[in-house]
């Protein structure tokens, strides 16, 4: 059995932090239940990346919203809402990532729906919190990560702020949004009441970022210092880096820099005795690990380092990595198969209960394809008493 089987969950929110999370729950065996608006649906259903498109949606739309079911409503009709409310009235777990004030407006704010269900978890997100001069910028990942100083933490020193190139914002913000509504599902069993969990984009990017902004705070607020050769840690000393060699590329963790030249004899290493000249030399130091590496294969340094027990590792592209025995030992990939379309690879949840991964492969819903079922299971279209 799973988790959370048993619990049923409305997802109002569109996109990819809030149904990210939902998707969490589903894979964690929670029921979920997508409300969305008739004729569109969530705003991810077009949103397409490189292109790809499957039965009419995104793919993107198909991998976040696996194993879900989709209702349709009108939130400004009477009628719809009505049945609405009575399906919040036997849910566990509410989730709506609208603009703040939004949902206050149409009664469906935590306030006004713990009077139809004192049970239930309201999850919520937003772009920067609900108060504060920003609460009316759009919350999108680019933007978030722009101005929470994670860009400038990216790239070499000179060059301009460089964003992580995924939705790095809104997959954290799902995290903490799934993490909380647990946390508040289980303090449910003990008190019997729900609550409402609070997450956004910018405060989760800020805590993704915690030891580089604590240690900003504590060093006499002195910005970060990017490294002007293959930085990649702003904060760190040589060697931390990724390095060419004659056919491919190594990553270097942290260790000392003279023992890494006698490792791989490299003379002009083995002077570097001071540790704190590991960081104020840091781009001295990387260019001439740099020039030495190149002179020889990945393979080669590889053999050299980990017999020695230095940190270090191969860098894979993605083609490299799925045929690895790792990855293959792990069985991560999803097919997520619809009837009539073509199968779908995705990767899968990645928490584990025992030696197996969950691998529920059901496909993202048709727009509206449970609305009809859903409606006479819960018996919503028939007439009574709304808190």
């Amino acid at each position: 059995m799973k988790p959370l089987e048993g619990m049923i969950v409305l997802d109002f929110s569109q996109y990819l932090a809030g149904p990210s999370a939902a998707l969490r729950l589903a894979d964690l065996g929670a029921r979920v239940i997508k409300i969305e608006r008739p004729g569109s649906g969530d705003g991810s259903r077009p949103m397409k990346l490189h292109n790809l498109e499957s039965m009419g949606d995104s793919v993107l739309f198909q991998t976040i919203n696996r194993n879900k079911e989709s209702f349709c409503a009108n939130l400004k009709s009477p009628d719809d809402m009505a049945m609405v409310k009575r399906l919040i009235a036997r849910a566990d777990v509410m989730i709506e990532n609208f603009r703040p004030g939004v949902m206050k407006k149409m009664g469906l704010d935590y306030e006004s729906v713990r009077r139809i269900n004192p049970r239930l978890v309201y999850g919520t997100v937003t772009g920067y919190g609900t108060t504060g001069p920003w609460i009316k910028k759009p919350g999108q990942d680019l933007l978030v990560q722009s101005i929470s100083g994670l860009a400038w933490l990216n790239g070499d020193d000179g060059q301009p702020p460089m964003p992580f190139a995924l939705s790095l914002a809104d997959s954290y913000t799902g995290i903490h949004l799934a993490e909380g509504i647990m946390a508040c599902l289980l303090r449910r069993f003990t008190t019997g009441q729900g609550g409402l969990v609070e997450v956004s984009l910018l405060e989760s990017v800020l805590d993704l970022q915690f030891e580089v902004i604590t240690t900003y705070l504590n060093d006499g607020h002195q910005p970060p210092k990017r490294s002007a050769y293959h930085n990649a840690h702003a904060y760190l000393s040589a060697p931390y880096g990724i390095y060419g060699t004659s056919d491919g590329y190594i990553a270097l963790a942290m260790g000392s820099v003279p023992e890494l030249g006698g490792i791989i004899g490299c003379s002009a290493l083995t002077g570097y005795t001071d540790k704190e000249e590991w960081f104020t030399r840091r781009d001295e130091i990387k260019e001439i690990i740099g020039a030495f590496l190149a002179g020889d294969t990945t393979a080669h340094w590889l053999k050299l380092l980990e017999a020695a027990g230095y940190w270090c590792s191969d860098v894979y592209t993605w083609d490299r990595l799925v045929e690895s025995g790792q990855f293959k030992e792990l069985n991560l990939l999803l097919n997520v198969r619809r009837e009539g379309g073509e199968d779908i690879f995705t990767t899968c949840c990645p928490i584990r209960f025992g030696d197996a991964p969950f691998l529920d492969s059901r496909h993202a819903p048709a727009l509206g394809e449970h609305t009809a079922q859903i409606i006479a299971e819960f018996g919503l279209d028939r007439e009574g008493e709304i808190v």
